[in-house]
């Protein structure tokens, strides 16, 4: 990376941190005065992330989805992405809490991961634009997977707490529980179709691109499982009008599911060998 590449992704780092810590004392402490902080310290964040992918995509002259590293970051930028953009429309308090939580976990990984471009020898194999597409569109659907578990765990927790009669201020700051359910389906059922799409694509590249279809690789295998649970989830809740507190568990072990085979070991996986 550049220089100025390299600051501007400390200090997103770095801002990211900040702001996520504001909006749990905002939870811990019901304080509207650092929500507000911590809102502003978001959109920046968002901006420095934007000018840092531009930055990258005129350095390699590609669009940056490629890497590990891109990929991490890429999921990051979209997360903070739509909680601003459902923020802005639903006003729900503790949505950018719960899914920035994930989406800082995905940034920080990207520390760990090499930020350099793709080795020489395996350009020509992956950049194409057809693996751009799928990976984007994978992304796209993990990212709105990440929607869906932050209103299932709102909905779980909100269900303890009226179980338990612990009423308070906080209670009223994460929405209906039929709200907070009717979203969750939402997000899943517009993130189904992203990974359904992302998942043929990445056949298509492989019959073209490669000698054997990759039927039996982990991670092909572990998207199939999740598109299987995801399905088995919108099915009960659309088919036979199941409601609920154990539905919530069961797109929250759709998403379980979801980080699982992101971060499944390259040793586990051929096909994915670059991801």
């Amino acid at each position: 990376m550049t220089t100025a590449a390299n600051v501007i992704y400390i200090l997103t780092i770095l801002l990211y941190s900040i702001s996520v810590l504001g909006y749990f004392i905002d939870f811990i402490q019901n304080n509207r005065k650092v929500n507000r902080i911590a809102f502003w310290l978001l959109s920046i964040v968002w901006v420095l992330q934007t000018l840092f992918f531009v930055i990258r995509a005129i350095a390699f002259d590609r669009v940056p989805v490629i890497t590990p590293f891109e990929g991490l970051f890429l999921f990051a930028w979209l997360v903070v992405t739509l909680s601003l953009v459902l923020n802005f429309f639903f006003r729900i308090d503790f949505l950018i809490l719960f899914t920035n939580i994930i989406g800082f976990i995905m940034l920080a990984f990207s520390l760990f991961v090499p930020s350099g471009d793709v080795p020489e020898e395996l350009t020509n194999l992956l950049v194409s634009e057809l693996l751009i597409i799928h990976i984007t569109f994978v992304l796209l659907s993990y990212a709105g997977f990440t929607l869906a578990f932050a209103f299932s765990s709102m909905y779980a927790i909100q269900n303890r707490m009226l179980k338990q009669k612990a009423w308070s201020s906080r209670l009223t700051r994460f929405g209906s529980l039929p709200r907070l359910e009717k979203l969750a389906f939402a997000s899943t059922v517009l993130a189904y179709p992203f990974l359904l799409l992302g998942v043929i694509l990445g056949f298509v590249w492989a019959y073209i691109q490669l000698p054997v279809l990759p039927w039996f690789d982990a991670k092909v295998l572990g998207s199939l499982l999740i598109l299987i649970v995801y399905g088995i989830y919108m099915y009960e809740r659309a088919v036979r009008n199941r409601r609920g507190y154990s539905l919530a568990l069961l797109n929250l072990a759709g998403f379980l599911l979801v980080l699982i085979n992101y971060f499944l070991s390259d040793e586990l996986t051929e096909f994915h060998f670059w991801y």
